[in-house]
């Protein structure tokens, strides 16, 4: 095995606390962050030798430089990213606060491309490299209250497809990572939501704020089979543009791919109705 160091953001619970643990114990080295870096201490301290635990909020970019740099002094490079600290926040697009849904961004995208441009420098001097961009199946369609955060990970996966082109002559691979629901906080303490509720949206953006919703817990994905599918990723030789996780986002996914080709087609006559036609 070649061992390759990591770095993970957003390892405090859930899929990038798993994840930690599972490159660990693999024999990787991995650089652990959170915001509070007391919540990932723990991980440093069971393996000192290829552990390093850091305060990270990807919003913060002298924090984000800082963390690269402190990567590269002790492992020598970065050959992992792992862009996974994100949260939800719902809200109908009417009720959405704008300080809140900058903060959304702040985090989700732009902490993400900060992230992506600190590791290149490093990665194109080699040349080599991986990055793993989170996602969520909200990044391939949007349910009613969830605009914004689907929005964010839209963004992702634009952005993420450019990247790979760009960066595949380099020799460094791009993958968005698109989880179904996992039994992670992800629903509970990560989940924020706008404070203006406007009646209306009772029937549609309703049933999916925080108090209604009742899938946490519940959830059908497995952050420890995902942390050792991403292991399992990684390590093969082709990579896809984007790779589903759990068998509701193969499901669901797959049904709005469907659905976008049968909507394409039956108004196909109507949009080619647009196009210059000789001789007139």
């Amino acid at each position: 095995m070649t061992m390759t160091t990591w770095l993970i953001t957003g390892c405090s619970t859930g899929l990038g606390r798993s994840l930690a643990e599972a490159v660990l114990d693999a024999g990787h080295n991995a650089v652990v962050t959170a915001r509070d870096v007391a919540r990932v201490q723990d991980l440093a301290a069971a393996f000192p030798d290829t552990a390093v635990a850091a305060a990270l909020d990807v919003s913060d970019k002298e924090q984000v430089a800082e963390v690269v740099s402190q990567a590269e002094r002790r492992f020598g490079s970065v050959d992992v990213l792992v862009n996974n600290a994100d949260y939800g926040y719902r809200a109908a697009v009417e009720e959405g606060d704008d300080k809140e849904v900058a903060d959304l961004f702040a985090t989700n995208f732009f902490g993400t491309v900060a992230m992506i441009k600190a590791v290149l420098p490093g990665m194109r001097s080699r040349p080599s490299g991986t990055i793993l961009n989170l996602s969520s199946i909200a990044g391939r369609l949007a349910a009613p209250g969830s605009g914004y955060y689907s929005a964010s990970k839209f963004a992702v996966g634009g952005m993420s497809d450019a990247l790979r082109k760009e960066l595949a002559p380099l020799g460094i691979r791009v993958t968005i990572i698109e989880p179904g629901a996992f039994r992670t906080d992800f629903a509970g303490r990560s989940l924020q939501q706008a404070k203006t509720k406007i009646d209306d949206y009772a029937m549609t953006a309703g049933p999916r704020r925080k108090e209604n919703d009742k899938t946490h817990g519940t959830q059908p994905g497995d952050p420890k089979r995902a942390a050792a599918a991403l292991l399992d990723l990684v390590a093969r030789s082709e990579l896809p543009a984007r790779l589903l996780l759990g068998s509701d986002a193969i499901k669901i996914v797959g049904g709005e791919v469907d659905n976008q080709r049968r909507e394409i087609d039956a108004w196909k006559d109507l949009s080619a109705s647009s196009d210059f036609k000789s001789g007139e």
